[in-house]
C-alpha cells in the first residue's frame, strides 16, 4: 500500500465510501468502482438478504476492486444493536441497543455483545461498523439519537464506547465512534435539518466532548462527524462536517487524533439541501475529512468525487492535503485488511441454535435493562385474570431505524404466562376510528397494558390520545411499556405504571413479559432523566 504508486484519481477514489442498491453489485456500484477506484462500501437494508448472501456479496466487490487494480475495500455497516441495525436475520444476534445497554450500568455487557457483533460482522466480509454512537443523550426532544445513546451522563456513555471499541477492534473490526462532536442535546434531525449546539466550550468538554476523549484514547480507528453547527467552536454557521475549526483545529490539534476522519453522509439535507453535495465534499476535506461519505444517489456520489477532484486541480485543495488523508487511510487499511483476498470471505455461517451462550447473554442483558419507573399498585398482573395488550405495529420506517421482519409482540410472549391474553395491533400514528374501537374492546377487561413505540421525539398524538381516554375507563390495572423511547412518559404522566423497555426486539418483549407476570424483576436504572418528580438518571 505504497501513496507514490496511486495516481491522483486513485488517492480521491480512496477517500469515498459509497452505497449502491441491490443485493449484488449492479451498475452503480462497478462503474464507482472500476471508474472512480472507490475506497469503501455502505451496506443498508436493501443490500441484505441471507447472510450467506451478504458473505458472497462481499467477497465479489473485493474481487472486482482487486480485478481493476484496486486496494481492498472498506465495507462499512452501521449496525449499532437494537432499533438500528441493517441485518436483520435469525442468524444475525439480535445485540442490544446503547440505551438498554446503558441501562443495565454494566460496561462488560456492551464489551462481550460487540465481541459477538465483530464475530459475525467480519465473517460477512464486513470490516468497519458505523458504531458505537458516543452521543450524550441530554435533550429528551433529540428527534434522531434517543435510544441510539447510552444516556445522558457523559462518563458513563464514555465506559460504554469505550468497551464497544476495544471489542471491535481487538476482534479486527474498525470502530468508528460518532457523532463528532457531538448530536445529542439537539432537537432538530439532521437527516431533516440543520441543528445548532449552542453551549460554550466549558460544557462542550464536561458532557459532549468526553466520550470522544474516552475514544481516542481508547485508540478508536474512526470517528464520524455531525452535521450539526457549534458556534462556541465555529464562528461561522455552518456544520462540524464543513468547519476546520472543528475537524482540524479541535480534533486533530487539540484532542490530538490521528485516526480517520469520515463524513456522515452528504446527501442528508443539512449538507445537500444548505451546501450541495459536490460543494460539500470540498469544504469537509478542506475542514480536515479523510473520507467522504455519500450512501445513495449515484448522480450525486460522482459530482462529490469529480468536485473533489477538480478543486485539487484548480488549486483550491492542495494534493498535499490529500495525501496526508489518503496516508492515514492505507496505514488503516495495511492494519485492519493485509492479506484479505475476497476468497477468504467464510461462506459458513453457524445457525441461530448452535449459539446458546449468546441466547443466554441476550436473556440476561434484556432482564438487566428494562426499568421499572413507576408502579401504583398495578404489577404484578393476575394472570389468572384476562389481559388486554395493545401493541403498535412500526408499518414504516425512518431514516435511522427500520422495523424488524420477525417481531415477538407483547400480547405473544406474555401467552406464554397467562391463560387469557387478547391482543389489539395498532398503527404506532392511530387514527381516531382505531382509537374508538381499541376503547371499546378495552372497556370490557379490568387489566390493560399499553405498549408505546415513539421513533421521534414525541409520543404520536394518536397513542397520546389513546393512553388518555384507557386511564379515564378506570381499569383495575393499567400500564404502559415503552418499547423504545423512555421519554414517553412525560407526555402521559398520570399513568399508574411505567416501565422502560428501549426496543421492541423479542428478547425484550419475553423479558417484559415475564417481569408483567411477577416471574422477574426489573433490574435497569433509567439512564436518563424524564419530567415525572424524583425520576431522574441513575448515576
Amino acid at each position: 500500500m505504497d501513496i507514490s504508486k496511486l495516481s491522483l484519481e486513485q488517492k480521491i477514489g480512496q477517500m469515498f465510501i459509497c452505497g449502491f442498491h441491490s443485493l449484488v453489485p449492479d451498475d452503480q456500484i462497478r462503474k464507482l468502482i472500476e471508474d472512480y477506484h472507490l475506497g469503501g462500501v455502505i451496506y443498508f437494508r436493501r443490500n441484505i438478504d441471507k447472510p450467506q448472501q451478504v458473505a458472497s456479496l462481499s467477497a465479489s466487490l473485493q474481487k472486482l476492486a482487486a480485478d481493476h487494480g484496486n486496494l481492498p475495500l472498506w465495507i462499512a455497516i452501521d449496525q449499532e444493536g437494537g432499533m438500528v441495525a441493517r441485518i436483520d436475520h435469525k442468524q444475525i444476534s439480535r445485540i442490544p441497543g446503547n440505551m438498554a445497554l446503558g441501562a443495565t450500568d454494566h460496561p462488560d455487557y456492551s464489551y462481550e455483545v460487540s465481541k459477538i457483533s465483530a464475530e459475525e460482522l467480519l465473517q460477512l466480509g464486513i470490516n468497519m461498523n458505523f458504531a458505537p454512537c458516543l452521543d450524550v443523550n441530554n435533550n429528551p426532544h433529540n428527534p434522531v439519537i434517543g435510544v441510539r445513546s447510552f444516556g445522558e451522563n457523559p462518563d458513563k456513555v464514555s465506559e460504554h464506547g469505550a468497551a464497544v471499541i476495544k471489542a471491535f477492534q481487538e476482534k479486527g473490526l474498525s470502530a468508528a465512534a460518532k457523532h463528532f462532536p457531538g448530536h445529542g442535546d439537539t432537537n432538530v434531525d439532521s437527516h431533516m435539518g440543520l441543528a445548532t449546539v449552542e453551549h460554550d466550550v466549558e460544557r462542550l468538554q464536561q458532557v459532549e466532548l468526553k466520550p470522544f476523549i474516552k475514544a481516542i484514547q481508547q485508540g478508536v480507528d474512526v470517528i464520524m462527524t455531525a452535521h450539526v453547527i457549534f458556534p462556541a467552536i465555529e464562528p461561522e454557521p455552518i456544520p462540524a462536517t464543513l468547519s476546520r475549526s472543528v475537524l482540524t483545529g479541535l480534533l486533530r490539534e487539540d484532542l490530538a487524533y490521528d485516526g480517520i476522519i469520515v463524513t456522515d453522509c452528504l446527501e442528508m439535507h443539512a449538507i445537500a439541501k444548505f451546501f450541495g453535495v459536490g460543494e460539500g465534499a470540498v469544504k469537509a476535506v478542506e475542514a480536515g475529512a479523510d473520507v467522504v461519505l455519500v450512501s445513495h444517489t449515484l448522480s450525486d456520489q460522482i459530482e462529490a468525487i469529480e468536485a473533489v477532484k477538480n478543486a485539487v486541480r484548480s488549486g483550491r485543495i492542495s494534493e498535499k492535503t490529500i495525501d496526508a488523508a489518503v496516508e492515514r487511510i492505507l496505514k488503516l487499511k495495511q492494519k485492519r485488511l493485509t492479506g484479505l483476498q475476497a476468497t477468504e470471505v467464510s461462506q459458513v455461517f453457524l445457525e441461530r441454535h448452535e449459539k446458546p451462550e449468546v441466547d443466554r447473554l441476550l436473556k440476561e442483558i434484556s432482564r438487566k435493562s428494562i426499568t421499572l419507573v413507576k408502579d401504583q399498585g398495578q404489577l404484578p398482573l393476575n394472570t389468572a385474570e384476562p389481559v388486554l395488550v395493545i401493541w403498535p405495529e412500526v408499518r414504516s420506517e425512518t431514516q435511522v431505524d427500520e422495523p424488524w421482519t420477525e417481531v415477538v409482540t407483547l400480547g405473544e410472549a406474555l401467552s406464554k404466562y397467562a391463560a387469557n391474553v387478547k391482543e389489539i395491533r395498532i398503527s404506532a400514528e392511530p387514527g381516531q376510528e382505531e382509537i374508538e374501537e381499541t376503547l371499546n374492546t378495552a372497556a370490557s377487561f379490568s387489566q390493560v397494558v399499553l405498549a408505546t413505540y415513539t421513533a421521534g421525539s414525541t409520543l404520536p398524538e394518536g397513542q397520546m390520545s389513546l393512553a388518555e381516554k384507557l386511564l379515564r375507563q378506570n381499569h383495575g390495572k393499567l400500564v404502559v411499556a415503552s418499547t423504545r423511547n423512555p421519554y414517553d412518559l412525560n407526555d402521559i404522566p398520570e399513568i399508574p405504571a411505567y416501565l422502560c423497555c428501549y426496543e421492541n426486539t423479542p428478547y425484550f418483549m419475553e423479558a417484559l413479559a415475564s417481569i408483567l407476570a411477577g416471574q422477574s424483576e426489573a433490574e435497569g436504572k433509567l439512564p436518563v432523566s424524564l419530567d415525572e418528580p424524583g425520576v431522574a438518571a441513575a448515576n
